[in-house]
């Protein structure tokens, strides 16, 4: 099979074709013009069974789980509590955006979600307590990095669906990478806010009203903590902990603290649902994509090239990190773990380098992906929300952008920063 599918999908993206139909138009013109028509029915067949999987029933969970607790309020009260602990610091809004994305990262996991969330509300509070709309909209968009790295996560999800790698594991792995994110950016908003002299959010919280602003938010914390304890414990897997996590979200909003009317349900169902359709439409074209891409030789020849260049593990973990960062410049995270992992996986993994270690890797540089110029997925989001142009948003994120490429390699060299934990719960 030639390679001439490949070219189609380049063009086609580039024209604005939506990447779900890409995918699938890609192969599908290329088999129509070689006239390789027996495969046809081997890719609507893949097609299906690449939706058609258990594991990816955890996705419309958490995004469910997601949905109800936003609109219930949850991530007001995760703002309230974040304020309390250090708002009372040199650019303590921003500092106290950074630490709700942390908080929220647990209870949705997604990047969109945190910078649609989160922005309307400090994007508009930052600009009148004094800092500038596209320093708060780059604050924002950097941060909301840490939902997918952070577990629960979807890209992780994906990843490990079509790697066959321990969802647990690599959940485990993408903790302290996540806060290594987290602290960096506070450093950087820190220096940042003394060169600029931006204000203090307001003055320091008692313990006593730190104690209430955790009281009102005790419900939604606790999110995170049942489903990574209970997938860690082995109680039940992650499918099953993406349930949980809807119905305890369902029963903290509707019953516990009251924030959301059963009206409003049909509403939160439908758009969980369209996102959940969405995103197995987009696994279903990516699986189809990579069985060709192995079925075309295309993965031996990219294989083959890297070792080429170099037979040196370190110096191709490099080559593959730049190689993803520029990718992430153009191309979503799912569709980037899909359609990449299947080429870039086996090949690190011959080299004896862990599986849940390059998963680690390949889910966060596709993150950060989401945060960067031109097609940054949440760039474009706080673009939306704050009015401003990406170009300025951009350049606002430079310095957070540095810090999240460092964490990247940091994690690519040090194994051990990401693979501690797996390796003490018995991952890897």
């Amino acid at each position: 099979m030639a390679l001439s599918y490949f070219w189609i999908f380049i063009f086609l993206m580039a024209a604005g074709m939506p990447v779900v139909f890409a995918l699938l138009v890609g192969p599908g013109l290329s088999l129509a013009i070689e006239g390789d028509q027996m495969f046809f029915k081997a890719l609507l067949s893949r097609l299906y069974s690449g939706m058609d999987s258990f594991p990816l029933m955890a996705l419309p969970f958490f995004i469910l789980a997601g949905q109800l607790m936003n609109s219930g309020g949850i991530t007001r009260s995760i703002v309230d509590f974040s304020q309390s602990m250090i708002g009372h610091v040199r650019g303590g809004l921003a500092q106290v955006n950074i630490l709700s994305s942390v908080l929220f990262a647990g209870l949705s996991g997604s990047a969109v979600a945190d910078t649609s969330a989160l922005g309307k509300i400090f994007i508009p509070a930052m600009e009148k307590n004094g800092y500038s709309r596209s320093f708060a909209a780059a604050v924002t968009a950097a941060s909301s990095v840490i939902g997918p790295i952070i577990p629960p996560s979807g890209i992780m999800i994906l990843y490990a669906f079509i790697m066959n790698v321990s969802v647990a594991g690599l959940f485990a792995a993408g903790l302290i990478p996540g806060l290594m994110v987290s602290v960096g950016l506070m450093v950087a908003t820190s220096i940042v806010a003394k060169k600029r002299d931006y204000p203090v959010a307001g003055r320091k919280a008692t313990w006593r009203e730190r104690g209430q602003a955790f009281r009102r938010t005790a419900l939604a914390l606790l999110t995170p903590v049942i489903l990574l304890g209970g997938i860690l414990a082995g109680i039940f897997t992650p499918t099953e902990a993406a349930a949980v996590a809807a119905f305890y979200a369902l029963v903290v909003t509707l019953f516990l603290t009251r924030t959301l009317r059963l009206k409003e349900l049909p509403k939160i169902f439908i758009e969980s649902a369209v996102q959940s359709g969405v995103i197995l439409l987009l696994v279903g074209a990516s699986v189809v994509f990579a069985w060709i891409i192995t079925v075309s030789g295309l993965a031996a020849l990219v294989a083959n090239g890297m070792m080429q260049t170099s037979d040196n593990v370190y110096v191709l973990l490099f080559l593959a990190n730049l190689f993803l960062f520029f990718v992430g410049m153009f191309l979503d995270a799912g569709p980037a773990v899909l359609i990449l992992g299947p080429v870039l996986g086996p090949l690190f993994i011959a080299m004896g380098v862990d599986p849940i270690h390059f998963a680690v890797v390949m889910c966060v540089n596709v993150t950060v992906g989401l945060a960067t110029p031109p097609m940054g997925l949440v760039l474009f989001v706080a673009a939306s929300v704050s009015k401003e142009k990406v170009e300025t948003i951009a350049r606002q994120m430079l310095p957070f952008l540095a810090v999240e490429v460092t964490v990247i390699f940091l994690i690519t060299y040090f194994p051990a920063l990401s693979m501690t934990l797996p390796r003490l719960l018995g991952f890897a």
